[in-house]
């Protein structure tokens, strides 16, 4: 677990957040151990901003990650940041429901599933 928190605090400092300044990084693990990390990055067209989350799930499938047991967030609030809505669809569709782990510069941590924070997913069973 240390490494995968290690990993999403040094994606967070290569965020990339000019208008918010509000800086994140995700580290996935994959089944295998091995990790996909992402990182924030923002847009002048903020529509176009892409999250931490989904930026290390997208780089998973890319590299050919499947299978993935959690997920850390790393942010420097004092409230623990969990995923958006969006990131929140994503990560059930890519990684189903995998163990969440919020961490913050402070050193402050919380573990959850995802279906915790996600109770009721759309997804393809609603599809058929």
């Amino acid at each position: 677990m240390e490494r995968l928190i290690e990993a999403a605090l040094e994606a967070r400092a290569r965020a990339r957040a000019p208008f918010s300044g509000f800086l994140v990084g995700a580290a996935l693990e994959e089944e295998d151990g091995r990790i996909f990390t992402g990182c924030n990055v923002e847009s002048a067209s903020y529509g176009l901003t892409m999250c931490a989350e989904r930026v290390a799930a997208f780089r998973a499938m890319a590299e050919g990650g499947r299978r993935f047991v959690r997920i850390a967030v790393a942010a420097d609030s004092e409230a623990l940041t969990p995923p958006c809505g969006a990131c929140r669809q994503v990560l059930w569709e890519l990684c189903g429901d995998v163990e969440i782990v919020l961490v913050n510069l402070q050193g402050a941590q919380e573990t959850m599933r995802l279906s915790t924070l996600f109770p009721r997913p759309f997804d393809a069973k609603f599809l058929d």
